[in-house]
């Protein structure tokens, strides 16, 4: 069977590349393909008579990395096919960082023996003087995401080739760092080339030293500078449900925080209407600190974690929406809508034994008939048209004047109680929520009437000795300010 051997020609000059190695390249009859021409073992190589073949014109001919690699392993697999036996050197170690030689592996039509090269690994750890047994990680420039990064440990980019590169790296580092954060730039580790520098973050991409050995390392982020991630915040909420913690937060239960909760939801409500980001944001975090307030009491309490509380809202989403993680199709919103119905029947088995089951009973009583009545609708309990609605809101109002006049408090109550269920179905069937259509008539009848108070304040006069006229005509100026 064909073969191709896999060969690393080390991290820096002639003198780091093994002997062995070495007489390999010298002996070997024919051409030697090889990745990138641009690494000083083959420059000095050539010069003593070494043939080389590279890749390196598919780099301006592919618009990605990966189809420059698919490209090159295509051509390595059809070259050994024709010649048996062929020879392919990549830098550094063939097993670090090195995406062509784990496509090699991947393919079953030729057989790839992998032969030293020294990582430059080691002349990196020596350069910058650190220890990786502290915590280490290492990404590929040219292929990372930012959720990847491990601020907690020694971060190393290697394959930063260019500038473009060098802006990704520095783009990704600007969402979690100050500008002037300190990285360093190591240049051909270990070789008599080994250039370090270190410049702010936000200066990253303007070295014009940048080449195909070039890394970026930044070092152990200190803590106060991560409090913008999840974990930083778990912590925080562990400090504060600790013996030595805050007192409040100690005697907290999911009982005492109902209240509190609540009201974060509605202040999160008040800053939406008020379109208020900053606010949106304070609130948004007021919640987040809930859930995590209440994960801890469970961890606490050895029930659950923050961990279980992701993993089954994540399990949910997935599982709730197969036309994204799975293969089937939607048209439309409200195949969406129908589908997710079906699916949370699924989830919850025979759990539910009546069609209204599901909706919360803490709900304001309005909003709590408007779910009632779509919960209603989806089996086909439901008017057939509109106008029938408002027959309905005719009929019920009748009803209440008839017991309004015979005085009957209890049977008033009742009524107006069928009025307003009427008119949350009303808004219902126009896809109107009638809490918050509700509280916009709140926010501008507040709106108005304050406007009356400051206009008869300015005229000296207290509210409760004027006119309903006078304050007639006060709001009637506030509805056309509007």
């Amino acid at each position: 069977m064909a073969k191709i051997d896999v060969l690393g020609l080390g991290s820096g000059d002639i003198n780091q590349l093994p002997f062995g190695i070495y007489k390999k390249l010298k002996n070997m009859d024919g051409v030697i393909y090889t990745r990138t021409l641009d690494h000083p073992v083959i420059k000095v190589l050539k010069e003593e008579g070494v043939d080389f073949q590279s890749f390196d014109y598919l780099y301006e001919e592919e618009e990605t990395f990966e189809e420059v690699y698919k490209r090159i392993v295509s051509t390595l697999t059809e070259s050994a096919k024709e010649s048996t036996n062929i020879v392919y050197t990549v830098p550094g170690h063939p097993m670090l960082a090195e995406r062509t030689v784990q496509l090699l592996l991947e393919q079953d039509e030729v057989d790839v023996n992998v032969d030293g090269g020294q990582s430059y690994l080691d002349a990196l750890f020596t350069a910058l003087r650190i220890d990786p047994i502290e915590g280490f990680q290492f990404l590929d420039g040219t292929s990372f995401e930012r959720s990847e990064i491990s601020y907690r440990g020694h971060v190393i980019f290697c394959q930063v080739y260019d500038q473009f590169i060098a802006s990704d790296v520095k783009l990704a580092l600007l969402e979690d760092l100050p500008p002037d954060y300190e990285v360093t730039i190591i240049e051909a580790a270990g070789s008599e080339r080994e250039v370090i520098r270190t410049v702010p973050l936000v200066e990253l991409d303007h070295q014009v030293e940048i080449s195909n050995l070039t890394s970026v390392y930044v070092a152990p982020v200190p803590n106060h500078l991560l409090n913008h991630t999840f974990d930083n915040f778990r912590e925080v909420m562990r400090k504060l449900r600790a013996p030595d913690g805050c007192p409040w937060d100690r005697e907290q239960t999911h009982e005492s925080l109902k209240e509190h909760s609540i009201e974060e939801i509605y202040e999160l409500i008040e800053a939406i209407d008020n379109q208020d980001d900053e606010g949106i944001i304070e609130e948004l975090g007021d919640i987040f600190m809930h859930v995590m307030l209440h994960s801890q009491i469970g961890e606490d309490d050895g029930y659950f974690t923050i961990d279980d509380v992701i993993r089954g809202v994540t399990n949910k989403m997935i599982f709730r929406h197969p036309h994204v993680f799975g293969n089937v199709l939607v048209d439309s919103s409200e195949e969406v809508t129908k589908n997710w119905e079906e699916l949370k029947k699924q989830e919850k088995g025979d759990k539910r034994k009546s069609t209204l089951d599901g909706v919360p009973k803490p709900l304001p009583a309005l909003l709590k008939a408007y779910k009632i009545q779509k919960k209603a609708a989806k089996v086909g309990f439901d008017w057939d048209q509109v106008s029938d609605i408002w027959a309905k809101l005719d009929e019920e109002i009748k009803e209440v004047k008839e017991v309004i006049a015979k005085n009957d408090r209890e049977e008033m109550e009742k009524e107006f109680g069928d009025v307003l269920f009427v008119l949350a179905n009303l808004t219902r069937f126009y896809k109107i929520n009638p809490e918050i259509a509700l509280e916009r008539t709140n926010q501008k009848f507040t709106s108005r009437f304050t406007y009356i108070e400051e206009k008869l304040k300015a005229d000296g006069v207290d509210i409760g000795q004027a006119s309903l006229e006078w304050m007639d005509q006060y709001w009637d100026q506030a509805k056309e300010r509007e």
